[in-house]
């Protein structure tokens, strides 16, 4: 008689290639743009104004990023899938199909 489970092999998948790459707790690439913005705001305009509002307006946007990460590491990739969908496909057998 043959054991089925004793044949298998087992390999470790590390965590680092399964997790999404995340900066602060948020998507790495929206954190930089937005911290890019926000220097850029502060180093235009020169005043003290400028840098609080820009460290307030990043302060805010990394915590909603943070916010949207904790619901779905991926969601960004996800939304631009979305929209490159179209609103409403025809059921047809083939997208060259004649009407």
């Amino acid at each position: 008689m043959v054991e089925v489970g004793s044949n298998l092999i087992r390999s470790r998948v590390h965590r680092a290639l399964s997790r999404p790459s995340l900066l602060m707790g948020a998507d790495r690439e929206l954190v930089l743009v937005t911290a890019l913005a926000a220097v850029i705001l502060i180093f235009v305009v020169l005043t003290w104004y400028a840098a609080l509002f820009g460290i307030a307006i990043w302060v805010v946007t990394v915590a909603a990023l943070r916010a949207m990460a904790k619901a779905d590491p991926l969601m960004r990739r996800v939304y631009i899938r979305h929209i490159s969908y179209k609103t409403f496909y025809r059921a047809t057998s083939s997208p060259w199909r004649r009407y």
